[in-house]
């Protein structure tokens, strides 16, 4: 697995103040992708244990940060190797919250328990979705490109059987007393 991209501090790519790292890899090959020399899945560098260690100890010393956001290229076609690295994440550095991003969608990704695709599902707390769609790019829309992506609450929607969408904290109602 290589890594072909890395932003220690970033809130574009998910709630709060995120680690961004981004997994080299893609069959999706979707039109006017904003990278497509990540499809290549030996561009970049091999993830290896200085990369693993960064992150754990940047997610272990930073209070400011929210998680971790993993992007492509597509991770899901590493899902074995990415599933590994956060179980040793979360060894190590305890619970942190995980987005990812994936041209599959989450019916595609949940259809088989069995899958490692479905592994890496459910270590992550957020998916966001849909191939992306050149003819339905916005860029107002809130962490993707195109219309046609969702944020997925991965938790929820396994619990349901269904894809259930993500809220901001600014959307929920506020507990009551």
């Amino acid at each position: 697995m290589n890594i072909c991209g890395y932003a220690p501090e970033t809130i574009d790519e998910g709630e709060g103040l995120r680690i961004a790292l981004y997994i080299s890899g893609c069959r999706h090959y979707c039109r006017g992708c904003f990278s497509p020399r990540t499809w290549d899945f030996d561009y970049g560098t091999p993830i290896g244990t200085y990369w693993e260690e960064r992150i754990i100890a940047e997610l272990q010393s930073s209070p400011l940060l929210d998680g971790l956001s993993i992007l492509g290229g597509d991770p899901f076609f590493s899902a074995g190797q990415v599933s590994s690295f956060l179980d040793r994440l979360r060894q190590k550095a305890g619970t942190v919250n995980v987005w990812i991003y994936s041209g599959y969608t989450y019916e595609e990704l949940a259809a088989n328990p069995e899958s490692g695709e479905f592994g890496l599902l459910s270590r992550c707390q957020v998916l966001v979705d849909g191939r992306y769609v050149e003819e339905l790019r916005d860029p107002a829309l809130l962490y993707r490109g195109s219309r046609n992506q969702r944020l997925i609450d991965i938790e929820a929607s396994l619990r349901r059987r269904k894809a259930v969408l993500w809220q901001s904290a600014w959307d929920r109602e506020p507990p009551t007393a």
